[in-house]
């Protein structure tokens, strides 16, 4: 399939799957003319690409993930560990995150009992 059928399948434009493709993060066959032949499997690897970035992983450990992955099977360990380590890093965002939200709610209620208050 072309860029833009793959593009509308994995909600992502032409140009970040030409970036993602420049960075190394997919390697996608080419025809005689040059012009790019995606698979059907790339379509998940592409959303996967997308919730490793989304969840804070870095292009370039993306792109070490990736590489990995085009090696085969004999990386599969390897890729476990930089998935166990990225859940860990999630794991600790989202602790932060639900303190910010909690600071968040705490000086919302503040606000609402100030005002209040004022009336």
């Amino acid at each position: 399939m072309k860029i833009g059928e793959i593009a509308k399948k994995t909600n992502l434009t032409e140009s970040t799957l030409r970036y993602y493709e420049k960075k190394g993060l997919i390697r996608v066959e080419r025809d005689k003319n040059g012009i790019r032949n995606y698979k059907e499997n790339d379509i998940e690897w592409i959303k996967f690409i997308r919730r490793l970035k989304e969840t804070g992983m870095l292009i370039k450990d993306i792109r070490y993930y990736s590489d990995l992955r085009y090696k085969g099977e004999t990386t599969m360990p390897e890729r476990l560990k930089i998935l166990q380590a990225h859940r860990n890093y999630v794991l600790e965002q989202q602790i932060k995150w639900t303190d910010y939200l909690q600071n968040l709610d705490y000086k919302i209620e503040f606000y609402r009992k100030e005002i209040d208050n004022i009336k």
